[in-house]
């Protein structure tokens, strides 16, 4: 009758001791799961964020700013553009070398 008590005895501190193990692997499950969750959302808010600074970025008015203050263009008007007339004859390019 002793053996089977100390059986069970140590039966019974085997399963409470699993027991305290996974509801501390639980609770820390929980806290990465709660962590990945709010990191999840912060990213979501900083791609919402990213890509209204894009279309900001690329609205055509200061597209047209940067292109006019910047690298100094202007808009083509026919007053400033110059044609480049060509001859009736079309010249072949000579081939490369190792071609035939």
């Amino acid at each position: 009758m002793t053996r089977l008590n100390l059986a069970l005895l140590l039966a019974l501190l085997v399963s409470a001791f699993y027991l305290v193990n996974v509801q501390y692997e639980s609770r820390r499950l929980y806290m990465t799961l709660s962590k990945a969750r709010s990191q999840a959302l912060r990213l979501d808010a900083d791609h919402e964020q990213l890509l209204v600074q894009r279309q900001a970025q690329a609205a055509p008015a200061r597209v047209q700013q940067i292109a006019s203050t910047q690298l100094q263009m202007r808009p083509a008007s026919p007053a400033i553009t110059e044609y480049v007339q060509t001859s009736g004859a079309v010249h072949a390019a000579a081939p490369l070398k190792g071609q035939p």
